[in-house]
């Protein structure tokens, strides 16, 4: 696996995360009626970050919790060989939410699919939006982000690596090339 190209920087991650919280406030008409809910392992991450500067714009504290959908993926008994289950933290509340679904990276949205189900199990929010740091294509299923950091097209012989300070040390969006040959 090599490096291809830096997507992102720090300078970038933190712009983006600003300008995704700005759109989340206007197109939802302020924060009375949003939670926000991080798909485990960064997209909790980004959720928290999120969290923070709506506070910071806004001045409302919006619920926030974490989604695991270990158990609710497609692949689980055949790609997962021993899927580590985390858990999820949902302390609040969704019926009537307009909940801000938020992770990392969007790919064939087989995961957003096991989000919307486990969300579903917890309740009935009034909508749920996605919102997604990097949308890299190659959709297997129907679903779209409302927000997005950056469309980055790719092959698949690529992957996105998003690197988080909390668990990586560092901000930053790499391309890999996972092709064969290298």
């Amino acid at each position: 696996m090599k490096v291809k190209a830096e997507l992102m920087n720090e300078n970038d991650v933190q712009r983006t995360i600003t300008r995704l919280s700005h759109e989340i406030i206007e197109r939802n008409k302020g924060c009375d009626n949003i939670v926000l809910i991080g798909m485990k392992t960064r997209g909790e991450f980004l959720a928290n970050r999120i969290h923070k500067k709506i506070k910071e714009i806004d001045g409302t504290e919006t619920p926030l919790g974490s989604l695991d959908v270990t158990l609710y993926r497609d692949d689980f008994r055949t790609r997962l060989k021993q899927p580590e289950i985390g858990v999820t933290e949902i302390t609040f509340d969704i019926n009537e939410k307009d909940i801000i679904l938020i992770d990392d990276v969007l790919y064939t949205g087989r995961t957003v699919r096991g989000a919307l189900d486990a969300l579903m199990d917890l309740g009935r929010p009034s909508t749920i939006q996605l919102c997604i740091l990097l949308d890299r294509g190659h959709r297997e299923l129907p679903i779209r982000a409302d927000f997005v950091g950056k469309n980055v097209p790719t092959s698949i012989n690529e992957e996105v690596k998003v690197k988080m300070n909390e668990v990586d040390g560092e901000d930053a969006v790499y391309l890999i090339d996972i092709s064969d040959d290298n």
